[in-house]
């Protein structure tokens, strides 16, 4: 029996080889394939260690279906949106766990509808998945392979020039995933120094996570800028779809305030333009959207909400604080490496250190603390009425916002948390109110 429990709401993920396997990867594969309907599919794997073994099965169940394949190899997330988007294929599956720890895996999934490429949630196979279906010995295969990175790459530089660029010194950690292949190729093209780390793909991580927000994951990097007088940082995720910048001390950008870096870019060329971000980021994100132009756009947390709210209000750019930042120009959806080639510019334009942009567009003072609860709505409801006196809304969670301060307190999608987020003028505030909510919540639940 497959376990129904990997089958996520944006994709499919689970422990190798106790959630899924060879035998999930041939099910979820030909189950794909009658969903989407395709004639032609874009088969891609990440680094990790038990990705071949599982593409191999993925692309016998998408032939199981009579669906050609096009095998691109080891590749980033974003090299499968590209193929799906700009050629001849109407669908594309990357086998990766993104940000997972070694033992996961699992498989994203797009299509292409209308024109627009559009994630598929895991749960949409859940109906086409049929486990008596028998699973041939032999079967004929409909496959060939393409290398995109020199059309991935002549797509890049028509929308990045470069040619103000300064020659940055940079330090760049590919986290032993997938993006040092990409960077490797641009490289020539790039008017910067790179200070390489862990650009090898290797599926046991050995450095660090593949998770750069992960407790010591950025230990490595923030070393290497200090030590080699870097004018900044970036750090990517294991299949490349989130990137954090890091400062020329070492100290790493909050992804909210990079979105601020980002949103300029664009809102000096185009004004009157939608900037879509969520909720839980800094109030500071709006404030600056409207005083450079633009339109904001609140979304409920999750990537596939700023996402939609970028694509609903024919937006430029989208962002969050998990470090995905997706983009117009990429057909909406999101890429590690765009935002790393705007970054180059719009640092290029300021002309000032990051560390000094980002007091500027940091003003306030935040935090984020996770509770375990049994009873997460009754919490909410309790905390509805404690906080009466504020301004409430009811998007995600509960958010209850002053003049001078704001929260939101929401429940998980991916955990059994409660989820709190406090942001105040000033950080004696902060304290204060992160100390009454964490009394108030710790005493009802």
């Amino acid at each position: 029996m497959l376990n129904n429990s990997i089958f996520k709401a944006y994709d499919i993920r689970g422990v190798y080889p106790n959630d899924l396997d060879e035998k999930t990867a041939y099910f979820v594969g030909r189950a794909f394939g009658e969903y989407s309907r395709a004639r032609k599919i874009v088969v891609g794997f990440d680094a990790r260690l038990s990705s071949p073994q599982l593409v191999e099965r993925i692309i016998a169940g998408i032939n199981s279906q009579d669906i050609a394949v096009v095998n691109i190899g080891m590749c980033s997330a974003e090299l499968i949106y590209f193929a799906v988007a700009s050629q001849d294929f109407d669908a594309g599956i990357i086998v990766t766990a993104s940000h997972n720890p070694k033992e996961y895996n699992g498989f994203k999934m797009v299509v292409k509808q209308d024109g627009q490429v559009n994630i598929i949630p895991g749960k949409s196979l859940l109906p086409f998945i049929n486990e008596d279906d028998v699973i041939p010995i032999n079967q004929d295969q409909n496959i060939s392979s393409k290398n995109l990175l020199e059309d991935y790459g002549k797509y890049l530089f028509k929308h990045h020039q470069l040619k103000d660029v300064k020659r940055f010194k940079v330090v760049i950690d590919a986290s032993n995933g997938v993006v040092g292949k990409i960077i490797d190729f641009l490289a020539p093209r790039l008017p910067i120094d790179i200070i390489k780390l862990n650009f090898n793909p290797d599926g046991n991580f050995p450095n660090h996570s593949p998770n750069p927000l992960e407790l010591n994951a950025g230990n490595q990097i923030t070393d290497a800028v200090k030590e080699n007088n870097a004018d900044f940082g970036l750090i990517f995720d294991a299949d490349g779809d989130r990137v954090f910048l890091i400062d020329e001390m070492g100290n790493f950008v909050p992804a909210d305030t990079t979105l601020l870096l980002l949103a300029k870019y664009f809102l000096r060329k185009e004004k009157n333009i939608a900037i879509a971000y969520n909720l839980i980021c800094s109030k500071a994100v709006p404030e600056f959207i409207k005083k450079w132009g633009g339109k904001p756009v609140r979304t409920a947390v999750g990537f596939v909400n700023v996402q939609k709210g970028l694509r609903i209000n024919k937006g430029v750019m989208g962002g969050e604080l998990s470090g995905h930042y997706c983009f117009r120009d990429f057909f909406n959806m999101d890429s590690g490496i765009f935002a790393f080639l705007i970054v180059l510019e719009v640092l290029s334009q300021d002309k000032k250190k990051v560390s000094e942009l980002v007091k500027e567009l940091k003003p306030y003072f935040k935090t984020a603390i996770n509770f375990e609860i049994q009873d997460k709505e009754k919490i909410q409801q309790k905390i509805g009425k404690k906080y009466k006196d504020g301004h409430q809304d009811f998007l995600d969670g509960i958010t209850v916002e002053y003049s001078n301060w704001w929260f939101n307190a929401r429940i998980s999608n991916t955990e059994p948390l409660l989820r709190l987020t406090i942001e105040a003028d000033t950080e004696n505030l902060l304290k204060e109110r992160e100390a009454e909510l964490m009394s108030f919540i710790n005493a009802n639940k």
